[in-house]
């Protein structure tokens, strides 16, 4: 009973809801199960993006920025989440995966109590009704993984049903984008957390191994050869 004592917990991947204004959190949702893969783009924001005018012209401009971004790259993430009130022995599920679905679905929509008071400025008469901010989202995959996100795209397919017809088994196909500095005003809570992520990056970067050049068949006076 003892011989797997030494085997760690798997931690479980997440999303934290923080109040947008101060970054303490409001509410943590943990997924079931971590999702098997992951899919993720990363687009880089490049400055002499105008496309080839041929010739000369704002084409010589463009060549000229060519090594240049004009800030962080664009990051986007997919996957598929899995929920199964059948794996959840330790808690009754009387409404099966409603809540856990609810949450979810929440994180995309304002509540009906921001959508009254929205529509009784209407009524009054308001010139301007601000959009409804939404809590600060968070995406967890592991330690070295935290970064601020806005869910992009939420699909959900129920599998599986109880008597009453509660959902208790369902695949959700969830994508995210990354909120950078480009995204968030100076100072807030989501652009620190941005600057945290990408210093995370920077550090796993140089804890890389290099290889030397001649493993690529080249020599150091091959590589600057065309230089004149």
């Amino acid at each position: 009973m003892t011989r797997y004592a030494n085997i760690p917990k798997p931690i479980r991947s997440g999303i934290v809801l923080l109040d947008p204004e101060t970054g303490t959190p409001q509410r943590i949702i943990v997924l079931q199960f971590n999702p098997d893969t992951l899919e993720r783009s990363l687009s880089p924001q490049t400055a002499g993006s105008g496309g080839d005018s041929g010739g000369g012209g704002a084409g010589s401009g463009d060549r000229n920025e060519a090594l240049r971004l004009k800030g962080p790259a664009q990051e986007t993430w997919k996957f598929t989440a899995e929920i199964d009130a059948t794996d959840q022995f330790e808690i009754a599920a009387p409404d099966g995966i409603h809540p856990q679905l609810a949450v979810l679905e929440m994180l995309v929509q304002p509540t009906s109590t921001q959508l009254r008071e929205a529509s009784r400025q209407s009524k009054k008469g308001a010139i301007e009704i601000s959009p409804i901010e939404m809590p600060l989202t968070l995406f967890t995959w592991g330690s070295k993984r935290v970064m601020p996100v806005r869910l992009t795209e939420l699909s959900i397919n129920e599998s599986a049903f109880d008597v009453n017809l509660n959902p208790i088994r369902a695949s959700l196909s969830i994508g995210l984008k990354v909120l950078t500095v480009s995204d968030l005003p100076m100072g807030h809570p989501g652009a620190e957390l941005y600057y945290a992520h990408l210093a995370q990056k920077e550090r796993l970067a140089a804890a890389a191994r290099t290889a030397g050049i001649g493993s690529l068949g080249l020599g150091s006076a091959g590589i600057g050869a065309g230089r004149g």
